[in-house]
């Protein structure tokens, strides 16, 4: 084509990577980031029509960077529910001998429901707080701070003997675990576009599933301890558990990566293309929470839809999370093999999560796959309090997808919200705030499942549970026609407004 630029002459992200590889020793990322501008804006850097070598290049930044953070990031955070959810293990733990969590303290289901309710409390107040902490400090410093104290806090429970210092434990424990999971999605912002996110947090979330699967796995193991060093077994599924977070809080201080810009794995030509992909994104361009960011987040009323519907798929989340083994444990199962049982559900969630949150980002269409899933698990939830209750077979398969259906559409709903946050200061604080709206849906989801409606098969929980997602699909499907509508406003009239994701 005439027009074209000669072959020789060498393109704007070239360019870029021969600064980046000159200054970036030397001059601040800033500095660099006022060459890269003045080359090419980063809008048209990285788009569908980028030469074939271009996209090469791309792709193999996205797999180097994938191998290096969210492995890392999973692991953490399956070790953080390890830490959160071990109770519910603990709870039925040799029950029938006597020698569970709640007999050996002298604690009422009441009792029990107030520690757990005050962990979330502590959950709430604490998020915001860690996420502006989070940006403030370097990332992996304060992700192994985390890391190390709710470990330390964890092995403390294994020494409790009544429900004062059981109750105190754990709002400390809510306390440093609070900042982790909000801390993750936003960390992940640094790392990759809105497109690439859902599919990452999903990988990230689904480790909570896992932490539920290998937890009933290990808390069998555990439960064979009984008497082992004069503890109860309860109380070295605390101690064994939180150990691991203790010990591997040192590496991940050294290890994890903060920004692109610094990562000493990346190339100068590979931290270029990441800084030009990412935008504002960066550690160099974004700057900290201001006053205005904060009205402008707090005052967009589309979020505070977004954060409605993640109070309707806590409940479900934390309800599940917690209860699980107890929920087993009363369609027939001892207390020993009811640990064992939890294993399946947990399993099958692990896989709808990551294929659902892969689904939604190669399609995207987050609000939708969140919608269908949410209306899968409140179908699940519906049947199971509709059976029979020795229909003990069936419930447990209801069981199951309730548990996929409410645990996989989780992923897509957070990368929604973060993908559609124009600045890194706004998406800080609007994913601390969306998880902190989850607390009290989680406080709900502690209170629902009431031990006297055991022999019931649970019905009030199930049935919370059911509506809850109902509201989830019903606002996902509104948010879903709002962003649409608007992005059809804005293509009509060729708006230089940025389309919003769907």
């Amino acid at each position: 084509m005439a027009n074209s630029p000669p072959a020789s002459s060498p393109s704007s992200n070239e360019k870029f990577a021969v600064v980046v590889k000159e200054d970036v020793e030397s001059a601040s990322v800033n500095e660099v980031l006022l060459q890269r501008n003045s080359l090419e804006s980063a809008d048209n850097f990285y788009c569908k029509d980028v030469p074939e070598a271009d996209a090469l290049a791309n792709k193999k930044l996205i797999w180097k960077t994938d191998l290096r953070i969210v492995p890392l990031s999973a692991f953490i955070y399956l070790l953080c529910n390890l830490d959160r959810l071990n109770i519910g293990n603990a709870k039925i733990m040799n029950k029938e001998e006597g020698h569970d969590l709640l007999t050996e303290t002298r604690l009422t289901s009441y009792h029990y429901t107030i520690a757990l309710t005050i962990f979330f409390l502590a959950y709430a107040f604490f998020e915001v707080p860690s996420n502006i902490l989070l940006k403030r400090l370097r990332p992996n410093r304060w992700i192994a701070t985390l890391m190390f104290t709710w470990g330390v806090i964890t092995i403390g429970l294994g020494g409790v003997t009544n429900y004062a210092t059981l109750t105190i434990v754990r709002f400390l424990l809510g306390v440093f675990e609070a900042g982790l999971f909000p801390g993750l999605v936003y960390y992940v912002t640094f790392w990759y576009r809105p497109e690439e996110r859902s599919f990452r947090i999903a990988l990230i979330l689904a480790s909570a599933t896992l932490a539920g699967a290998f937890g009933g796995a290990i808390a069998y193991g555990i439960a064979h301890m009984e008497g082992s060093g004069g503890l109860s077994a309860w109380r070295w599924l605390f101690i064994l558990e939180g150990i691991p977070s203790v010990v591997l809080a040192f590496p991940i201080w050294f290890y994890l990566p903060d920004y692109p810009e610094t990562a000493s794995w990346l190339s100068p030509e590979e931290k270029a293309l990441s800084v030009a992909r990412l935008k504002d994104s960066s550690k160099a361009s974004g700057r900290g929470l201001s006053w205005r960011d904060a009205t402008l987040t707090l005052m967009d009323c589309r979020l505070w839809i977004h954060f409605l519907v993640y109070f309707g798929i806590s409940a479900p989340f934390s309800s599940m999370s917690l209860f699980a083994p107890t929920i087993v444990s009363g369609l027939g199962y001892t207390s020993l093999h009811a640990q064992l049982m939890t294993v399946p559900p947990y399993a099958v969630s692990w896989v709808f999560s990551v294929f659902v949150g892969y689904a939604a980002d190669r399609l995207n269409r987050r609000g939708l796959f969140s919608a269908t899933f949410a209306a899968i698990g409140a179908i699940g939830f519906i049947t199971s309090a509709t059976l029979p209750e020795d229909a003990y077979k069936s419930r447990y398969g209801t069981l199951i997808i309730a548990c996929a259906g409410a645990f996989s559409c989780i992923s897509p709903l957070l990368g929604w919200l973060s993908c559609n946050m124009h600045s890194t200061a706004s998406t800080g604080l609007a994913v601390a705030l969306n998880i902190s709206f989850g607390a009290p849906g989680q406080i709900v989801g502690v209170w629902i499942y009431k031990g006297e409606e055991a022999s019931k098969g649970y019905p009030t929980g199930h049935w919370t549970n059911a509506a809850l997602l109902i509201l989830v699909s019903a606002g996902c499907i509104g948010l879903h026609l709002l962003y649409h509508s608007r992005n059809q406003r804005i293509e009509e009239n060729d708006s230089p407004e940025m389309l919003w994701k769907l």
